[in-house]
């Protein structure tokens, strides 16, 4: 019975150091984790930099110009048609709408460009954007 036992554990040690044998030489370690990439993508340029463009019809904008025929004018139909053209643009499209409009000379009158701007703005209850500047 002693040689019985013996050859039971001969052959379970046996079995243990082939099957840990097969078990560790197939080991492959994990492949690193992938190197992260920055984006490589450019942050959009300021707001002066951006190449401004009129989402309306510039030339419709020249019933602005009775806006500055009079400072006075602050309610009538010219208010309301110049102000109904630009209602729905944020205060940038706004401003280069009525700048693009102003150095087109779409007004028909020789204006102080800043002067000018900022008086259709105000009157259509718009602001002039920070930093913004008809060039």
């Amino acid at each position: 019975m002693a040689s019985n036992t013996v050859a039971s554990a001969a052959l379970l040690l046996t079995l243990n150091l082939l099957f840990f044998t097969l078990v560790s030489s197939t080991y492959a370690p994990c492949p690193p984790p992938p190197k992260s990439h920055k984006p490589t993508h450019k942050s959009p340029p300021s707001a002066p930099e951006l190449p401004a463009t009129c989402p309306k019809d510039t030339l419709k904008l020249g019933v602005c110009a009775d806006l500055l025929g009079s400072v006075r004018v602050v309610v009538g139909p010219s208010r309301t048609k110049c102000c109904s053209l630009i209602s729905g643009l944020a205060d940038l499209d706004a401003a280069v709408c009525l700048c693009t409009a102003i150095k087109a000379n779409v007004l028909g009158v020789n204006l102080d460009v800043p002067v000018s701007l900022s008086l259709l703005l105000n009157s259509c209850d718009k602001q002039m954007p920070a930093g913004y500047k008809c060039a």
